[in-house]
């Protein structure tokens, strides 16, 4: 079984957090996506990275909130969840759905099944 370390952005701007959908076809497909770390790449290189690639945009990356690991059926993953801060507007480059949700909106979203307890989290406002 592939084993991978993924990080995720939070980005909260004015009490919403950014959320995005991945594109069909990829693995979670319509569910927020994450950043595979390359080897010997630090989180957050990984998360600037990824978000430059995915939204066009450059980051300050800030610090981890939340690390779990999920096994789906053909992988395991070790996710970090860093906050990040953007230095620009985030501009969608392939063509994923972008939006800001309240975190009184976020229990009604899908997300992956990895991303429950992260969502709890800021739902109760630890985060």
């Amino acid at each position: 079984m592939t084993s991978l370390v993924v990080c995720a952005a939070i980005i909260e701007r004015d009490g919403r957090f950014l959320i995005t959908r991945r594109q069909n076809g990829v693995h979670l497909e319509g569910l927020g996506p994450g950043g595979k770390c390359d080897q010997g790449e630090t989180l957050g290189a990984c998360l600037a990275r990824e978000l430059k690639e995915e939204l066009d945009v450059d980051v300050r990356v800030g610090e981890e909130v939340f690390t779990t690991t999920h096994t789906y059926p053909d992988r395991s993953v070790e996710l970090h969840f860093l906050k990040c801060e953007l230095l620009g507007e985030p501009a969608p480059q392939m063509g994923q759905q972008m939006s800001w949700a309240g975190r009184e909106e976020l229990e009604r979203l899908a997300f992956p099944p990895a991303d429950a307890e992260l969502i709890r989290i800021l739902t109760d406002g630890r985060a």
